[in-house]
């Protein structure tokens, strides 16, 4: 062995990859049972794999410590048209969506990670599952594995661990007392990419479950139009997503109800509507969605009989929440290793010859294929520089 790949994401996956088209002997040691859980959970409602937009725009939706630069995120060697044509590559066939989304035709990531690794099998990569990082033994990794405890040396190391959230598919941060008892400063970590709790009343029990369809959430800079969905512990889905990390710092966020009509006009659709109509069946009937009209009920009291505040109401409804959800139901987490800690090519600088990549490194990105570009595109990162430094110690 000659490089160690420690977690099989697609971080990991793509760093041994990369690491093995360069010529080096590579061990991957995954703790799970099969690689790519959190890949494949991604997966099971339709696999995002990227976002088809300018790189300028691509990149501006990356946040966090590290800095927005091809250095750390990769776009210099992997940014959207790259990963399409990589999937290509692997013989999956892509569409992109209406709103630049692309995804596998048959939508499902398992062919794509059967594909990706049956060629690191033809590379001569090495998957160990059940292979544990249980911290440093002297210069060596120690692992507990299905025959007890190994210690490994290899000549470089990749890092790709995950961050702290969804843990029972395995990403559970074990690794940061290890890491931060060799002097890597790591920032706590928080949900990203997370639904929020909210205290519904009775009246909304009959809509759990439902997708709210046709809305825009503004909160601070970012804004979303996608779906979202309400569930008995609050609101969920990729339209909450996009505008979850400036709720989750502070920002008020709005729901617009009817995006696609000024005050003007739906007020004068509400002042249309039959004056023998209690309040709720006139929205149902002005919105045309039980599940808007809801809202209104529940985020919009006192709720104004005029038509004209009314609607003013329905075009800029205050987001009522109680915080939100904790890392075991977020898709992602912010935090993790700083920038101070690494160099541009993802190297610890406390500990030479490891690198890292993925969320393990102090960023975030929303769903919609950011999130899974970045993690792929610093896979790259840091397999190309565990190549390059491999080949300076020869």
């Amino acid at each position: 062995m000659t490089a160690l790949v420690i977690g099989a994401g697609p971080a990991g996956l793509m760093a041994a990859e990369v690491l093995a088209g360069q010529g080096a002997r590579v061990v991957i040691a995954e703790a799970m049972p099969t690689p790519a859980r959190k890949f494949l959970m991604a997966g099971k409602s339709g696999l995002n794999l990227t976002k088809d937009e300018p790189d300028a725009a691509f990149a501006a939706r990356f946040s966090g410590a590290l800095p927005r630069t091809p250095e750390y995120f990769g776009n210099r060697e992997l940014g959207p048209r790259d990963v399409m044509d990589w999937a290509r590559g692997l013989g999956i066939e892509l569409f992109t969506g209406s709103t630049g989304r692309v995804f596998p035709v048959g939508m499902k990531g398992s062919p794509l990670l059967r594909a990706w690794l049956a060629r690191l099998s033809g590379q001569g990569v090495e998957l160990r599952t059940r292979w544990r990082w249980s911290g440093f033994q002297g210069a060596g990794w120690r692992f507990e594995t299905p025959n007890g405890a190994e210690v490994l040396h290899p000549a470089a190391v990749v890092l790709a661990l995950g961050g702290a959230s969804w843990p029972r598919l395995g990403s559970d941060a074990a690794w940061v007392p290890w890491l931060a008892g060799r002097d890597v400063r790591i920032a706590p970590f928080r949900p990203a990419n997370m639904g929020f709790r909210i205290g519904w009343s009775p009246q909304m029990a009959r809509h759990f479950g439902q997708a709210v369809k046709g809305t825009a959430i503004t909160a601070g800079d970012l804004s979303s139009r996608g779906e979202w969905v309400v569930t008995a512990q609050g609101i969920e889905g990729g339209g909450v997503y996009e505008v979850a990390a400036a709720i989750r710092d502070g920002a008020e966020a709005w729901v617009d109800l009817a995006p696609d009509l000024s005050v003007q006009e739906l007020a004068r659709r509400l002042a249309q509507a039959p004056a023998k109509l209690s309040v709720g069946n006139r929205l149902r009937r002005v919105l045309g969605d039980p599940l808007r009209a809801a809202l209104l009920m529940e985020w919009g009291q006192p709720l104004p009989q005029d038509p004209a505040p009314m609607a003013a109401r329905a075009k800029a409804l205050r987001l009522s929440h109680a915080g939100p959800m904790g890392l075991e139901r977020a898709i992602s987490s912010a935090g993790g290793i700083m920038a101070e800690s690494l160099t541009e090519n993802l190297e610890l600088r406390a500990i030479p010859g490891t690198f890292v990549a993925g969320e393990m490194l102090d960023w975030e990105a929303p769903t919609g294929g950011y999130l899974l570009t970045g993690c792929l595109a610093q896979g790259r990162r840091a397999g190309l520089a565990a190549a390059a430094y491999l080949a300076a110690a020869r």
